[in-house]
């Protein structure tokens, strides 16, 4: 049976992993009182980077003294300057089961060349054996696989006791999901996930052991100034105060205010966390009845409410023609699978994205899959 074309658009099809959809309502004039043409040292301008490192604490429960810095690099650069000044002292277990996990395995080995390291992997749809790390040495991992769609169900596998540091990429899950901060020690994300922020800037926690390792002595190779969050054999604690390493948009700082604020109003991390799950939710309801397509991580444990990732079955459809047809239609955009991630789509259901929008769009998919699929049986 040939489906009908839909006729009710999403109100706003921005479904994208990355970049993300901005909030509801978001409009250019948000950012009227944007620090511009001044100096982010200046009082005004570390003002509104000290507010979002404030904000961005009180929303996500973080711990009183736990350090929060404003970080160039996006969350790659967070990630990356956590990896260059922290390992070493241990041997390292690298957790990986999609792209960027893989890309932190890269640069353990191949940039950082540590001799004692241990990869964990697990292919796209999967979890490496979380009981195989080992809290003696340092564990790094994603809570969140942004391309696979796949996250740890909990941190009941990470131990209160523990010698090394767990070191969190939680980049899609900061601000959609409940992150154990007494259970990790060093976490990032971006502003352009969950709160539809802008890119090019990441942000780094600190627990007072990774701040303890820090001034334990100097990191065992060469640090860009970037990286350095150190001063004199301490930590630098304007960094954590708003006072960033290089110069930051003043325009992208006023755009995530924006989005903390607009959070703050809907309720905060609960609210941001439900709305998260009822958008994941009406599109796993969808992919249950749907044959000819299915969630990429089979445990619905570890399944991600932000970044969903599908994958198709029985089917002669091609999964980039169907993210071709729903782009032309303006019924969605870059629902694309990640480029190194096996075919399918990857629909964002973060908090920032309506579920009435989600909702429209199903019918879409099951439209665009049957002309995909006629076309293909065509060939």
């Amino acid at each position: 049976m040939t489906v009908a074309k839909p006729t009710r658009l999403p109100a706003r099809p921005h479904f994208s992993s990355g970049p993300c959809a901005k909030r509801p309502g978001w409009s250019l004039e948000a950012l009227a009182g944007a620090w511009l043409g001044r100096s982010h040292r200046a009082r005004g301008g570390a003002g509104k980077l000290a507010d979002v490192i404030t904000r961005s604490k009180a929303i996500l429960g973080m711990p009183q003294d736990y350090r929060l810095a404003v970080v160039p690099g996006s969350d790659t650069g967070a990630v990356e300057l956590a990896l260059w000044s922290l390992l070493g002292p241990r041997g390292v277990d690298m957790l990986a089961w999609e792209s960027f996990g893989q890309e932190w395995v890269s640069d353990v080995t191949k940039q950082l060349k540590i001799g004692d390291v241990r990869v964990l992997d697990a292919a796209y749809g999967a979890l490496p054996d979380l009981a195989q790390a080992d809290w003696s040495r340092d564990v790094v991992f994603t809570w969140n696989g942004t391309t696979s769609g796949v996250r740890v169900p909990d941190g009941d596998w990470i131990p209160h006791e523990r010698q090394g540091l767990a070191i969190c990429d939680a980049t899609s899950a900061a601000f959609a999901m409940d992150l154990p901060w007494d259970k990790l020690d060093v976490v990032t994300w971006s502003w352009q996930k969950v709160l539809g922020g802008e890119g090019a800037h990441g942000m780094l926690a600190l627990s007072p052991r990774a701040v303890a390792r820090l001034e334990a002595g100097p990191a065992p190779r060469p640090l860009p100034k970037l990286f350095r969050l150190t001063k004199a054999g301490k930590l630098n604690e304007t960094i954590f105060e708003g006072q960033t390493i290089n110069t930051p948009s003043m325009l992208c700082v006023e755009d995530a205010l924006d989005g903390l604020i607009w959070a703050e109003g809907i309720g905060g991390l609960p609210g941001l966390i439900a709305r998260s799950r009822a958008n994941a939710d009406a599109l796993q309801a969808w992919v249950d009845r749907t044959p000819w397509i299915a969630n990429l991580a089979d445990d619905p444990a570890t399944r991600s409410t932000t970044s969903v990732c599908l994958k198709l079955v029985d089917t002669a459809a091609d999964p980039k023609r169907i993210a071709k047809l729903l782009e032309d239609e303006g019924a969605a955009f870059d629902i694309g699978g990640y480029r190194n991630a096996p075919p399918g789509l990857r629909i964002w259901c973060g908090a920032t994205v309506e579920t009435g929008d989600i909702e429209a769009l199903l019918p879409w998919l099951d439209w665009a899959h049957d002309v995909a699929a006629t076309e293909a049986e065509k060939v």
